[in-house]
């Protein structure tokens, strides 16, 4: 039963959506996970969708999976790009990853505008302007 299971709760894991570079007229955004961890990640896995309401009716993106391999203690990884489109919508990322033989699962929710300059902070590690959920 799913009470008998260990509750292996994700600590000073992060995933962050980062202003990687912009012009006057775009602007390019990254999704890193961030290790804040003195311990390895191993076999890291994160899927990826975004949802909600455009224009009045409801748009779903398409599942991405990643697998992003090991990810040292106090590192950080790219995930993936993300479109100034989507970033009116819900985006979600579900994390996956093992340490020392043991599986450890977390969903992170962007709610929509919520990656926008008022909430810009200096992401750690990454040292750049970003929106991060810890």
């Amino acid at each position: 039963m799913k009470k008998d299971l260990p509750e292996n709760i994700v600590e000073d894991i992060a995933i962050a959506v980062v202003l990687t570079s912009e012009s006057p007229e775009f602007k390019n955004w990254t999704v890193y996970l961030i290790n804040l961890k003195n311990e390895v990640l191993e076999n890291v896995m994160i899927s990826s969708k975004g949802y909600g309401e455009k224009d009045g009716r409801k748009v779903q993106t398409s599942v991405l999976r990643h697998s992003l391999g090991n990810i040292m203690p106090q590192s950080f990884a790219g995930v993936e790009a993300i479109a100034p489109e989507v970033l009116g919508l819900t985006n979600e990322y579900w994390l996956s990853y093992y340490i020392n033989d043991v599986i450890y699962d977390k969903k992170f929710i962007f709610l929509p505008e919520s990656i926008v300059d008022e909430n810009l902070i200096r992401i750690p590690l990454v040292n750049k302007p970003g929106v991060m959920i810890k």
